[in-house]
């Protein structure tokens, strides 16, 4: 790595004891996120108000592009470890997905000419797609690379940096559905507008920032063209060295968990899709008044990571002097639970409710709330997992197989917002036959406690495999 000699490492920490590039890397992802999450607000909406799309092909739709999302990171984070390293590809990844934006902005002019919007909609969404490959297992994998390798205060810089995600998530809904999610067609646009001018924000940030701040604890740059040897906790390994049978078994385990997250994911996922749809049609929206944008309770549930998320982090540490912390695992685990309890608590809010009755939004709110709960069990931890647990030589790569994970969980959500149900339509999944939104609830509630269940039951093993890392 390219050596910054001037800069000297007491110059990198920062008040709270963390090195200042993890902020910079936090205000980065934020902007990013606001970006993604702005977008993620309006596409389902965009795609049934404005193009007219039914509730199945646009689910299928954002099924397919946020599948794509977490897709691309085998590419991104392949081409990082082996040509162009971390820093390279953030940029280009934030370029790209700048540039989809603009297009999307173009498909929302253009919404009442098919010949119009239609190119615009498919390339915006791939340059998405492509652009999030280059970016996010990056700057998810520097984090981990501004500390030492077995320094203890990376989970919370993960969890930190978790915040900074969640920011962006709650400040774009609000933003863009704003400007966009305001009854006419024609304004769309400016909300993927807004959420274009956000990555330009985070681009400029990075750029300027990024050689003082984004260094090691020695001063060392982060993040430059890959050389033929990368630092690990046993010091320097060649790029070509084998795999020992220890760090194979825990490259199994990120495998393992990724399997099981792919059932947390699924279900969360409906947020974007049937939970807008739910949002939209059958909740009672109206507050003083106002009647909120169904785009804005895509906020809820960053507002309620924002708040509680330095309530975990305190509790696990608290669990961790007492000797009682749970393990990665055990976590995700209770994040599975909890998931599905969210799932059966909105159940019981739409049990016989006819599909013309608007439910009160608080069981909406209540369902997010436990479903925050349980990513903060999953999520940041998972990150902070895959970090510890991959070789440095994979470190980038190994970060990608966890956003696969998200990949195949996000094309699963789109398969199962396909059976939000209609009025007079009985659909079947599996034999379990959806007449109603109790029983749509009450599937995604089955599908995450049974992957809690089987977690539970395996995850000593699991930790067995993990070798000391906790």
């Amino acid at each position: 790595m390219n050596q910054n000699p001037s800069i000297a490492p007491a110059e990198q920490k920062a008040t709270s004891g963390h090195p200042k590039g993890l902020y910079v890397l936090f205000g980065t992802e934020m902007w990013e996120r606001f970006s993604y999450y702005g977008n993620r607000a309006l596409l389902t909406l965009f795609l049934t108000k404005a193009l007219l799309f039914d509730k199945q092909a646009a689910s299928a739709l954002y099924g397919n592009y946020t599948s794509l999302v977490y897709l691309t990171p085998l590419i991104g984070g392949y081409v990082a470890d082996r040509y162009w390293g971390n820093r390279r590809s953030i940029m280009v990844g934030g370029i790209l997905m700048a540039i989809g934006q603009l297009l999307m902005f173009f498909s929302g002019h253009y919404y009442s000419d098919p010949a119009m919007f239609t190119p615009f909609l498919y390339a915006g969404l791939g340059f998405l797609i492509l652009g999030n490959g280059f970016f996010k297992p990056n700057i998810s994998t520097m984090v981990g690379q501004l500390y030492e390798p077995q320094d203890s205060r990376k989970d919370s810089a993960y969890t930190i940096f978790y915040m900074g995600i969640n920011l962006g998530a709650f400040i774009a809904p609000l933003a863009c559905g704003f400007v966009g999610d305001t009854g006419s067609a024609a304004d769309f646009k400016w909300g993927f507008l807004v959420a274009g001018i956000g990555m330009v924000l985070g681009l400029i940030m990075f750029h300027f920032l990024k050689d003082r701040y984004i260094v090691t604890p020695d001063g060392a740059a982060i993040g430059g063209k890959p050389t033929q040897a990368v630092k690990s906790a046993d010091g320097t390994v060649k790029k070509d060295a084998p795999l020992t049978s220890i760090e194979i078994q825990r490259i199994a385990v990120i495998f393992i968990l990724s399997f099981f997250v792919v059932f947390f994911w699924a279900a969360f996922e409906q947020a974007g899709a049937s939970l807008n749809f739910f949002a939209e049609e059958q909740t009672n929206r109206v507050l003083f008044g106002y009647t909120i944008p169904a785009s804005w309770f895509q906020s809820v549930n960053a507002f309620f990571v924002i708040s509680c998320a330095p309530l975990f982090a305190m509790l696990w540490t608290y669990l961790g002097k007492k000797g009682m912390e749970p393990s990665s695992p055990l976590k995700m685990a209770i994040g599975l639970l909890l998931l599905s309890v969210g799932y059966l608590y909105i159940a019981f809010g739409v049990k016989d409710v006819a599909s013309t009755t608007k439910v009160s939004m608080m069981w909406l709110v209540g369902m997010y709330a436990m479903h925050t709960f349980g990513e903060l069990c999953l999520s940041p931890i998972g990150l902070s997992m895959v970090n510890k647990l991959a070789p440095a030589k994979f470190a980038s790569l190994m970060m990608a197989v966890w956003f696969l994970a998200n990949a195949a969980a996000n094309k699963f959500a789109g398969v199962l917002s396909g059976y939000y149900p209609e009025p007079g339509k009985v659909t079947e999944f599996f034999g379990f036959a959806i007449n109603n939104l109790n029983d749509f609830f009450m599937l995604l509630m089955f599908m995450s406690l049974g992957a809690a269940g089987v977690l539970f039951l395996i995850y000593k093993a699991i930790i067995k495999m993990m070798h000391g890392v906790h």
